[in-house]
């Protein structure tokens, strides 16, 4: 398993999650097209990324920065009892495919189990997205099933794979 440390974001940080935010930085399953470049910088300089509605940490490995993690709510009911945790990851281009991104991902549930007060953490990914899958499944997260043409992306609609973890499945 790769040696990870989960970290609020710095500025320096910054300048490589908007450098990656490119097509070939984001890589197939996630360019969505041309985004605000200050957008990120400014909620970052508003409330260092980190609220009660969420929030991005970046992953750092070998003493650098190599992605981020990020979680934002989701409710299957009224918002006072039904919230859930929905994560993301976003590993920069050159460090995928040697566990690190499944390493931030264990730590970034441990984080949410350990300090907000949900049952459930969730996670969904392109059906064509085998790697990621293969990483939700290593961390413990149990797939539920597929949410169909539920993300447009690239001018079509594309199938989700949704994944969840249990407090006391971890």
């Amino acid at each position: 398993m790769a040696d990870i440390t989960l970290r609020p974001v710095t500025a320096a940080d910054l300048d490589h999650f908007e450098a990656e935010r490119s097509r070939e930085g984001d890589g197939p399953f996630q360019w969505f097209g041309h985004r605000a470049p200050r957008a990120l910088r400014e909620r970052w300089e508003r409330d260092g990324l980190l609220s009660h509605d969420g929030g991005v940490l970046a992953v750092e490995h070998d003493g650098g920065c190599v992605g981020r993690v990020e979680w934002f709510p989701n409710f299957w009911g009224p918002r006072e009892t039904s919230r859930c945790w929905t994560i993301a990851i976003g590993i920069l281009p050159g460090w995928r495919g040697r566990g690190i991104g499944t390493a931030a991902q264990r730590a970034l549930v441990g984080y949410l189990f350990d300090h907000t007060p949900v049952e459930r953490v969730q996670a969904f990914t392109d059906v064509a997205n085998l790697a990621e899958q293969r990483a939700l499944e290593k961390v413990g997260f149990q797939r539920e099933g597929v949410v169909r043409r539920a993300q447009w992306r690239e001018g079509a609609w594309h199938d989700q794979v949704l994944y969840s973890v249990l407090r006391d499945e971890r």
